[in-house]
């Protein structure tokens, strides 16, 4: 017997902690945009100013972000719901509608995000079925914007993630 916790055990409990709503973006050496959606981002490091984004190993968008020199991580505002499922869609033109523009080293970005964090890549570690993208932060914005949130399969606003309220239901 391992010691590992059941799958179905494990992921009820992650489920049931808030994390940020983030669209990280990048831009390929043919100046080809890439993004994705992701719940997996945390500071790392004050000394040197290192953050972490996870991806998905078998994601569409996992070789461009392992081989990018750098990347940008948008915190979502928390009326960007329909961002964070336009990037997390397959087989789709995310970039399409038109809402990113450049921002921080020239990466496609939000505008009206919550937060923006531009980063030189640092390393690339192993993270299981995901790769753990480190980030060494060279610039930062933040927007007035209240951030969106995932919380126990939804989206939500900070306020929100309290059990027993009621919150949008994740698409």
């Amino acid at each position: 017997m391992s010691g590992a916790v059941e799958r179905t055990a494990f992921t009820r409990a992650m489920a049931r902690v808030p994390a940020p709503v983030t669209v990280t973006t990048t831009v390929d050496r043919e100046g080809r945009p890439w993004g994705f959606t992701a719940s997996s981002f945390a500071s790392l490091s004050l000394e040197p100013p290192l953050v972490l984004v996870c991806v998905g190993r078998t994601a569409s968008v996992h070789r461009a972000f392992t081989t990018a020199r750098c990347f940008l991580v948008n915190v979502l505002a928390a009326d960007q719901a329909d961002v964070a499922a336009r990037f997390a869609a397959r087989g789709t033109d995310r970039f399409a509608a038109g809402d990113m523009e450049r921002c921080e080293l020239g990466l496609p970005g939000l505008a009206d995000a919550a937060v923006r964090v531009a980063c030189r890549l640092h390393d690339v570690l192993d993270g299981g079925d995901h790769s753990i993208l480190v980030g060494r932060v060279e610039a930062t914005h933040t927007g007035p914007g209240t951030p969106l949130l995932h919380y126990d399969r939804s989206w939500c606003r900070p306020a929100d993630a309290h059990p027993g309220r009621p919150a949008h239901r994740a698409a």
